[in-house]
């Protein structure tokens, strides 16, 4: 019998209709997958066993007594640690928040748990979703299944990676600036950023309000595309959630067809400045569009190139204001200044957001309140919305030539743990092809697109769609996905190294 964990979510949603196969089997088959692994991998913050398959045996319940059950019933799940879990840790991978167990559930959790989806746990990221490969998540980085060595990008690299190294079959990240996308084009998975209100952000611990968005990330687009069915939708506890039914993303996915679709390649994300490996399998891809009957035509949008320090203004601005409450009068970690006996309360919120925060939530909080200062603000934060408006009229323009718009979804491959954790810059250069879709509130997917010839990782294939027209980016990535199976022979990741037990590297 087929390693249940090496199943994909569809799989195991079909297996669990036959019968073949129980929830709790297939939860069990999991959390010892994370037992064997997750050493190495630390993919996940907290486990969750107990909850878990209590979830599995009502799941398998349901289904046993005829009860209505929907198309991931009995399926586990992980949940990114930035969404609020009643009963499970949510500490956003800080120190700040280190032990907080939520009172409530965040609306795409309350789905999660009517939908009959076992949470196997919380996934490690990035501290309050600020980074591009785990290593600022206070708890120790993450590390990417092919080369343990190497980063699983991030700031949702455990979900990520909790997917490519099959501890997970299906897992939620949030996508500020690429969050979901990039760590899923350097481990060989499938990470989808809907809509812009598409999928409520209420639970979730706010990093940027104006660009989060939780989303799927899974080894398969169909899978990506039933989950998306799962926890999207309108929900009045969050004002900024449309107002409208979920895209036919599930339909799309399954006819997986783009004749006569236009596909725009953006000028200014691909080509120079991305690794050779990248941009050929990239350029390979585009053809096996073209060979199911898609139409290239090739797009321009100028102001692209201002997206990256367009988005760190408004991101450590909304970061700056967000987090201010976590102030150890409120909300948070409480220390007191060393070596003061009565000390101010000035003094306790200086000494525990010192204590709390990380360098890199320390640098982003301090370039967001200067942004918005007193005579600084015109100058930073409003002009940089000012670019924001002429990014989402680049994506309007371009959308009146193409269906959808197609680039690399990182420009290198997994860099090395350690390899650019000193140098902030370079870091924020990875997000370069994805914070477009963030600051003009379109989504996004990403997808496989082979391994580069330089290293032998995993290259990462974008399809962005016009807003609430998910499903077309949906259509696209499955549709390429069947050409480069059929093309491969299997999925990418059957090309990725072996875990065992013994493997330790932390």
């Amino acid at each position: 019998m087929t390693d249940i964990t090496r199943l994909t979510a569809a799989e195991i949603a079909d297996r669990l209709a036959a019968q073949e196969i129980s929830s709790v089997e297939a939860t069990q088959a999991h959390l010892d997958r994370i037992a064997a692994v997750d050493g190495d991998v630390h993919a996940f913050l907290h486990v969750d066993a107990e909850g878990a398959l209590a979830a599995a045996r009502e799941a398998d319940e349901r289904r046993s007594r005829g009860d209505h059950v929907g198309a991931l019933t009995g399926v586990p799940i992980a949940v990114k640690d930035v969404v609020a879990t009643q009963g499970q840790p949510t500490t956003a991978g800080s120190r700040m928040l280190e032990g907080w167990v939520p009172p409530y559930d965040a609306t795409l959790v309350t789905r999660l748990r009517a939908a009959g989806m076992p949470i196997l746990g919380k996934t490690n990221m990035d501290e309050f979703a600020m980074g591009s490969s785990t290593e600022h998540s206070a708890y120790g980085p993450s590390h990417n299944p092919w080369d343990l060595e190497r980063t699983p990008g991030g700031s949702g690299g455990g979900s990520s990676a909790a997917v490519a190294a099959f501890e997970a079959p299906l897992a939620i990240g949030t996508d500020t600036g690429g969050s979901i996308r990039q760590p899923a084009a350097v481990t060989g998975t499938v990470g989808a950023k809907p809509t812009y209100g598409g999928v409520s952000r209420y639970g979730l611990i706010a990093l940027a309000s104006s660009l989060d968005q939780a989303g799927p990330c899974t080894r398969s687009v169909l899978d990506a595309a039933l989950l998306h069915e799962v926890i999207g939708g309108h929900d009045p506890m969050d004002s900024t959630s449309i107002e409208a039914p979920v895209p036919p993303v599930v339909e799309a996915a399954r006819r997986a067809d783009v004749t006569g679709m236009r596909i725009g390649i953006v000028k200014e994300i691909s080509g120079e400045g991305f690794q050779p490996g990248v941009q050929r399998r990239f350029e390979e891809s585009v053809q096996l569009l073209v060979d199911r009957g898609a139409e290239v035509v090739e797009v321009s949008c100028p102001t692209f190139s201002q997206g990256l320090a367009a988005y760190y203004l408004i991101l450590p601005s909304e970061a700056s204001s967000n987090l201010a409450k976590f102030d150890a009068m409120r909300y948070g970690l409480r220390v007191g200044p060393q070596g003061v006996e009565s000390p101010s309360a000035e003094q306790v919120m200086a000494a525990s957001r010192d204590a709390g925060f990380g360098d890199e939530v320390k640098r982003r909080i301090i370039l967001g309140t200067y942004a918005l200062s007193s005579g600084y603000y015109d100058a930073y934060y409003g002009q940089a919305q000012k670019v924001r408006t002429l990014i989402a009229r680049d994506f309007a323009a371009a959308f009146e030539k193409a269906d959808v718009l197609v680039s690399p979804t990182a420009p290198t491959t997994a860099f090395r743990l350690g390899e650019k954790i000193d140098d902030p810059m370079a870091m924020y250069l990875n997000d370069i092809a994805t914070i477009p879709a963030n600051l003009a509130g379109v989504p996004g997917l990403s997808l496989p697109s082979g391994v580069a010839d330089e290293d032998g990782l995993p290259t990462g294939f974008q399809v962005l769609a016009p807003a609430t027209q998910d499903h077309l980016m949906y259509g696209v990535g499955a549709a390429l996905e069947a050409a480069l199976l059929e093309k491969w022979g299997g999925p990418v990741l059957a090309k990725a190294p072996e875990l065992t037990a013994k493997e330790t590297v932390r």
